[in-house]
């Protein structure tokens, strides 16, 4: 069986940094939820959010990847995401559209970003407008979890 040529991702923003990650790992997009803060977390770690009874993590990709804080009064949106430990939430500063895109035009991270964030990019595309930073959800939510050693358990 031939091997898929194409990708879809679900797209968002942090900044004016353009992002994906593979569309069979997002669960659902919502907008901003309250959050329950957790004491003594990774500061990556925002809080639990609960979606329709089930707990999820919210991880705030800002903060895992280096990146300055939203201003006080923006609210992120939630890319939920499935991992080997359930679901976990990625709020994110703007969603984009749905992408697929060949994987011909895939290429590594390039040298020139920031070291906490090329840990944690799969690759790139190149699109017209912009470049496509893919993220790797396993690496983004390691790297939030032990931020300072501690990890958080989900239910």
């Amino acid at each position: 069986m031939p091997m898929p040529t194409t990708q879809q991702f679900c797209t968002f923003f942090l900044g004016k940094q353009f992002f994906g990650v593979p569309v069979d790992q997002v669960q659902e997009v919502i907008r901003y939820q309250e959050m329950t803060r957790v004491p003594l977390v990774p500061k990556a770690i925002s809080g639990l959010i609960n979606l329709r009874g089930q707990i999820v993590t919210a991880i705030d990709l800002r903060r895992c990847l280096g990146m300055p804080d939203r201003k006080p009064g923006e609210l992120p949106m939630n890319v939920v995401v499935r991992t080997s430990d359930g679901a976990v939430s990625l709020l994110v500063d703007e969603i984009g559209d749905v992408l697929e895109l060949a994987q011909d035009t895939f290429e590594k991270p390039p040298e020139t970003l920031p070291a906490a964030m090329r840990a944690t990019i799969r690759g790139v595309y190149k699109l017209p407008e912009h470049l496509l930073l893919e993220l790797d959800i396993v690496h983004a939510v390691g790297a939030a979890e032990t931020g300072n050693g501690a990890v958080l358990a989900r239910t």
